[in-house]
């Protein structure tokens, strides 16, 4: 009866991840009162890179894809600002560098340079990073990169993830019974 129930508990919760790694990531929306960049490595230069001018803080650019990137098992996470050299470029700003995670499923980082917060220059020298666009200023300039993974791939891995855990869960609890005896 035990075995039934625990098949019939994998059975469901195996369905529910089914359902959950299948459906659609969100559509990621271009930040709103902004302009989309068309610079070199704000475009096709870099996969799944788009790039925005704005006057939004940070708090708003962030609660903006909190809640158009939704998730029951969302991941959010707060990177150094030096991080972003290794996702994008070794000549890209940053001020901040945040993160979303749907596990098995996509990433999108959030990178965003205010000029007037350059923690890596001195405030007296940061006039020069003023940011510029179509002959207009803007407070920030946000970069936004995706890596989505494909449905099958996210099955195959949550499959493999699943059977080492199973895995490592019965060996573990095999050596117990072992060593009580």
């Amino acid at each position: 009866m035990i075995k039934k129930i625990k098949m019939i508990s994998l059975l469901v919760f195996n369905l529910l991840a089914l359902i959950y790694l299948v459906s659609p990531t969100p559509t990621l929306k271009d930040l709103p009162n902004s302009v989309k960049s068309d610079l070199p490595g704000d475009t096709v230069q870099i996969p799944n890179t788009t790039a925005f001018f704005t006057n939004m803080t940070r708090t708003e650019v962030i609660n903006f894809y909190q809640a158009s990137y939704p998730g029951l098992f969302r991941i959010h996470l707060n990177h150094p600002p030096e991080k972003a050299k290794t996702i994008w470029q070794e000549t890209i700003t940053s001020y901040y560098l945040e993160e979303f995670v749907l596990p098995f499923k996509e990433s999108i980082y959030i990178n965003g340079f205010e000029w007037e917060n350059d923690v890596f220059t001195k405030p007296e020298k940061r006039i020069a990073n003023k940011i510029e666009y179509l002959d207009k200023e803007y407070q920030a300039k946000i970069t936004l990169r995706t890596f989505p993974v494909k449905p099958l791939t996210r099955v195959f891995v949550f499959l493999v993830t699943e059977f080492t855990l199973i895995f490592i869960c019965q060996s573990y609890l095999s050596f117990l019974k072992k060593s009580r005896d």
